[in-house]
């Protein structure tokens, strides 16, 4: 079977292989994010006084109903990846054959539930009225199109976990720029406002998973499936489950908790929504260096575990540490020499300014701890070790509900305490998954 689109990470140099593989799908991430920066900077600029605090109060909620489809993509990448490994070709393409039904089910889910519950979420979340209207809007049209997401995610992970990070890059970059053309003629030059950025991200969103599909088929072999490779098979579905359904339940409870500190933030007014927004956007742009080397990280431990090369896994796990110290010192540097300049970008309010390059120098002190939790996270989920993703998202859960109840409370803390309640939240969640590394259970939790 040609392997020319696939990538064999058992051997070589690991910093090498798992550079080499980050690259180029930290551009992706980093095209993808340019969808959320095109909206927010657009929307916040040319959207109306409420436009960018209305989008910031779905973000979480997005998320929430992503979680489900990103856990599933997840359970099925690290079977993908882990037999792989194990030189499993026919039952790979079993696997990939299976994930139709798997991203159908998921994904037509979730679309029917966000939009048929959106008022309820929005108004429990204590959304502003001036922001309700517009928040309903982009929640409906976005959420909506959830099985989108969850198929692009789904054939994302797929060829990932098969060591092909550039397919997915290529239709990110024509996507990413059809999104901002789209987003000047639906936001400034028709005065759509949020509807118009709305519209824009899902149409890009579906040019980058058709355009990933059709390529994907065409030049990966294992994508070429044969008619009995489309059997529903239950153990592969069942296995998916078992593995994707503690993903997703951690994606879950990590978007509540957002959600929850969301709800803390909406309190404090549209300025602190509209800081808290931008520092947000910001933020996730700084992830996108730590998600794409954990999701290296991840594709790296489940090809090595399904060789049964466990001290490969743990090499190439410390030797991304120290890549994550690096860029978090720089990017730490970055927030507190030039907060009010990126803020400044998303919105014209002064005060919004304010607050959120102090926010940016808040979290900013804890970016070590956010890349430690996607490389050992990484780590763990490629070998299997689902269990664990389920107690890493009620950490995060009790730490954002926990830290936010307890700085409100503290004198003197206020609004600050949003930024320092991620920040928080983010060291111990980082330390709990260097304590479920170090412990060692992981090297028996390989589904190979």
């Amino acid at each position: 079977m040609g392997k020319k689109s696939v990538t064999d990470m058992t051997q070589g140099n690991e910093i090498a292989l798992l550079i080499k593989f980050t690259i180029p799908m930290l551009l992706g991430n980093l095209f993808q994010q340019f969808y959320n920066l095109a909206d927010t900077i657009i929307v916040g600029q040319f959207g109306g006084e409420y436009g960018l605090a209305s989008i910031g109060a779905v973000g979480s909620v997005n998320f929430l109903f992503f979680s489900l489809c990103l856990g599933m993509g997840a359970g099925v990448g690290i079977m993908i990846s882990q037999n792989f490994g194990a030189g499993k070709d026919d039952y790979v393409k079993k696997i990939v054959g299976n994930a139709i039904y798997i991203t159908l089910v998921a994904g037509i889910l979730m679309s029917i539930v966000s939009v048929v519950f959106a008022r309820p979420i929005l108004t429990i979340m204590d959304t502003p009225e001036e922001c309700m209207a517009d928040a309903l809007l982009y929640m409906r049209i976005v959420c909506g199109a959830t099985f989108l997401v969850a198929a692009y995610n789904m054939i994302s992970s797929i060829l990932r976990a098969l060591g092909d990070s550039k397919t997915p890059l290529i239709f990110l970059v024509v996507a990413c720029v059809i999104n901002i053309a789209l987003d000047l003629i639906t936001v400034v030059g028709l005065h759509w406002g949020v509807a118009g950025a709305a519209i824009a991200t899902v149409f890009s969103q579906t040019i980058a998973m058709v355009g990933s599909i059709a390529v994907g088929v065409k030049k990966n072999p294992y994508l070429q499936l044969s008619k009995r490779h489309k059997e529903l098979n239950t153990d592969i579905v069942d296995k998916a489950i078992r593995l994707g359904i503690p993903l997703a339940l951690q994606n879950a409870l990590i978007a509540f908790s957002c959600v929850a500190l969301q709800r803390v933030v909406n309190s404090f007014g549209s300025n602190v929504m509209a800081a808290y927004t931008a520092t947000g956007r910001v933020e996730q742009l700084v992830q996108q260096p730590f998600g794409s080397l954990g999701t290296a990280v991840s594709t790296f431990a489940g090809q090595n575990a399904g060789a049964k090369k466990l001290d490969r896994v743990k090499s190439g796990c410390i030797k991304s540490v120290l890549l994550v110290a690096i860029f978090s010192a720089i990017m730490l540097v970055v927030m507190f020499s030039f907060g009010e300049t990126i803020i400044g970008f998303f919105t014209p309010n002064q005060e919004a300014i304010r607050i959120g390059a102090i926010g940016l120098r808040i979290t900013g002190m804890f970016y070590f701890f956010l890349g430690l939790i996607y490389v050992f996270r990484g780590m763990l989920n490629g070998v299997g070790d689902a269990a664990f993703a389920l107690i890493n998202g009620i950490i995060e859960v009790v730490g954002r509900i926990g830290f936010a109840a307890i700085l409100m409370a503290i004198p003197g803390v206020g609004l600050w305490g949003c930024w320092y309640t991620n920040g928080l939240t983010w060291a111990i969640t980082g330390i709990g998954c260097v304590i479920r590394y170090m412990r060692g259970k992981w090297r028996k939790k390989v589904f190979v």
